[in-house]
């Protein structure tokens, strides 16, 4: 397939970015990297055969190479967070006093997307109460031994997920049932309206497993929904202080209807730029 080559027009946190490919890639499905020079260059394919790969330079604009046309090119630019323009929340978080210091030293900062949204519930699916890095292990070894697919995780018996996978019993009946409920009918593509949003979230809270946390996650990852929070999250916790989830989610009130935006600044800062 031809390959479509974009270079990245729109104003971007690059640091950032990486910090964000790096810290998602996948073992066996992301690669990455990087040069002397400190610049990165990652690179993932679909399960439609759509191959992404950006490249992140030291100094410069990020360059996006894409196949599979005009769609591939639109998934590729979602990836890197170039479907939602950061500007808006920043002149209403730039003056809040918790979350303005962050916003000011990095305005640029945007909310990445995820290229296959099956697989990336998935991923939200095999980090829940676990490290960011375990998660990735988890994952890395499910697409070792099956297809992250709807169709291919539909038809196996937890157990035997369990058994590849490392994960609990109980994990594995998530999959399964997730995996069964796209195959039935659940949306994970992008959604811009906010009812189909709120639907779809009701849906997968209504799975054995799945809590608030993944489908919240979900549902800034992947159907784009620019006002999320996660106050349960450890690390939003952290790099607000150590608060407990009821004072994170008071203090995220006032950063609604961008608080998917104040999330990644937060996890950002926590990453980058602890104090």
């Amino acid at each position: 397939m031809a390959v479509v080559e974009q270079v990245v027009r729109e104003p971007v946190d690059v640091p950032a970015l990486r910090a964000w490919l790096v810290a998602h890639a996948v073992p066996g499905v992301d690669e990455v990297d990087t040069g002397a020079d400190g610049s990165s260059t990652h690179r993932r394919a679909l399960p439609d055969g759509t191959r992404l790969e950006v490249h992140l330079p030291a100094d410069g604009p990020p360059v996006l190479r894409t196949t599979g046309g005009a769609s591939g090119t639109q998934v590729g630019r979602r990836w890197l967070g170039l479907d939602h323009d950061p500007a808006p929340g920043v002149a209403v978080l730039a003056d809040d006093p918790v979350l303005g210091p962050l916003v000011r030293s990095r305005p640029l900062v945007r909310v990445p997307g995820a290229p296959d949204p099956f697989e990336a519930v998935v991923n939200v699916v095999l980090g829940q109460h676990v490290s960011l890095a375990a998660g990735r292990v988890f994952a890395g070894r499910l697409a070792a031994a099956h297809p992250v697919t709807a169709e291919a995780l539909a038809g196996l018996a937890p157990d035997a997920l369990r058994v590849a996978v490392g994960v609990t019993g109980a994990r594995a009946v998530t999959l399964v049932a997730l995996a069964r409920a796209v195959l039935d009918g659940l949306d994970l593509a992008p959604q811009p309206d906010p009812d189909a949003r709120a639907a779809t979230r009701a849906a997968l809270l209504a799975l054995p497993g799945v809590g608030p946390w993944t489908a919240d996650l979900a549902a800034m990852r992947c159907l784009r929904d620019p006002d999320v929070f996660l106050p349960g999250d450890l690390v939003l916790r952290k790099a607000l202080g150590g608060v407990t989830a009821r004072e994170a989610a008071g203090l995220a009130e006032a950063w609604a209807p961008h608080r998917s935006l104040a999330v990644v600044h937060l996890w950002t800062h926590h990453a980058l730029d602890p104090r």
